[in-house]
């Protein structure tokens, strides 16, 4: 863990590139969190990251059935938006799928295609990265991007020409405060390392050469 006395009041913010300054503490454990100055993103600093087999054993903990039906609501939003945009045919991608890929299932089970999985930890099929997609799923997993920039531009390069690329994370309010962020529950996660403002996902839509960015409360869809 780094002490904050030895933290400096600045640092390169791991999406944009700009100044980010420093922004709050958080004890037990010890988290020190940085705003950027440009893309209003908020992110812990790279020293108060957890270990991966910490972070392994924590997504171990999650209890991702795919045949709970509040998990399968909780995923909604995302399998609604593939089925509405894409025929069955579409090729679709689940990136950072964890212990129990639920959207993918729902999605197969309504007479999608085989869905791709992808995951570091439970389905490190990388050639599942050498692949393009009509769709890709990013549920619940951009706010565990260490380096943002990188799986972005991941992200971009897997979809074809007229893709889409649905996520579904805690949207972080422009103005919060301190002790409004201190208290805030999402940040809770220690796998939880990166926070997206409405600015920070029209910043990725421009410079990740999206089209468009569609922002709802409980889903993100860029194309």
């Amino acid at each position: 863990m780094t002490n904050l006395e030895t933290v400096s009041e600045s640092f390169v913010c791991p999406l944009c590139a700009s100044k980010a300054f420093y922004f709050c503490s958080i004890d037990e454990p010890e988290r020190h969190y940085f705003r950027c100055s440009s893309c209003c993103a908020v992110f812990l600093h790279p020293e108060n990251y957890i270990d991966k087999n910490a972070e392994q054993e924590r997504y171990e903990t999650h209890n991702n059935d795919v045949d709970d039906p509040r998990y399968q609501k909780f995923v909604s939003p995302i399998t609604d938006a593939v089925q509405q945009h894409f025929p069955k045919t579409a090729a679709g991608l689940d990136y950072g799928c964890g212990t129990g890929p639920v959207a993918s299932k729902v999605l197969e089970r309504k007479g999608f295609k085989e869905v791709a999985l992808y995951d570091p930890f439970f389905q490190p099929h990388k050639k599942n990265l050498d692949k393009t997609y009509d769709y890709i799923i990013c549920c619940e997993v951009m706010e565990h991007f260490f380096d943002p920039k990188f799986e972005f531009e991941r992200l971009r390069k897997l979809l074809k020409k007229n893709g889409k690329l649905f996520c579904k994370t805690t949207i972080l309010e422009e103005d919060i405060s301190v002790e409004g962020f201190i208290n805030w529950w999402y940040n809770k996660d220690p796998t939880h390392v990166f926070f997206y403002t409405e600015n920070t996902l029209k910043f990725i839509s421009k410079h990740f050469d999206f089209q468009t960015v569609k922002i709802e409360a409980k889903l993100i869809t860029f194309g």
